[in-house]
């Protein structure tokens, strides 16, 4: 799904009365508000998940071409964690349906 079939969606689940403009400002006032909330705080959408910023510590590493040692340095990403009640609409894990995955017993 892309942002026009969302703000379709969106369009859809407001009603009648709702213009497609109506719905692509709202979505924009929601995704405005998440990507300036996440900077500072975390954000839980209770049914939905949180998003939060991490700090990821400095650490060293290897060149995969050369072998050779090298420092990484500290830097920060976001994090997304889906809710209990999101995991249990949408599966997290992928199931593997070939034979050669099947537990052997």
């Amino acid at each position: 799904m892309n942002k026009t079939q969302l703000v379709d969606c969106i369009q859809a689940k407001l009603g009648e009365g709702a213009t497609k403009k109506c719905a692509e400002a709202a979505l924009g006032a929601v995704l405005d508000a998440i990507k300036d909330a996440v900077r500072t705080d975390k954000v839980q959408l209770v049914g939905f998940g949180t998003f939060e910023m991490k700090t990821r510590a400095a650490r060293t590493g290897r060149n995969p071409q050369t072998g050779e040692a090298m420092k990484i340095a500290a830097s920060q990403t976001l994090s997304f964690k889906p809710s209990s009640v999101f995991k249990t609409v949408v599966p997290t894990k992928k199931t593997c349906k070939k034979k050669s995955c099947a537990k052997k017993k």
